[in-house]
């Protein structure tokens, strides 16, 4: 009967001290949610900053080849005599 009591009490200490610590342990708070928030905004803006200038690098790489490529077309069909 002795076993009985002492087993109940120590499992009555373990929830306690259980329960106490799983409420300490959500303490970040809003602050630091609005630290966070800020933080991925900063790191998506500069994902996006970067896609946008890789994008606009090759749309300006193509359309300077497209248009050299044009001008020496042209410039080959004016150097040759029409028939």
């Amino acid at each position: 009967m002795h076993l009985r009591k002492l087993t109940a009490l120590a499992l009555a200490g373990v929830l306690m001290c259980g329960g106490a610590a799983a409420f300490a342990q959500n303490d970040s708070g809003a602050k630091q949610d609005f630290k966070n928030a800020g933080s991925n905004t900063k790191a998506a803006a500069k994902d996006t900053g970067h896609g946008v200038k890789q994008g606009t690098k090759k749309a300006y790489h193509k359309t300077k080849r497209g248009t050299h490529k044009a001008a020496k077309k042209v410039s080959d069909k004016t150097d040759t005599p029409s028939h």
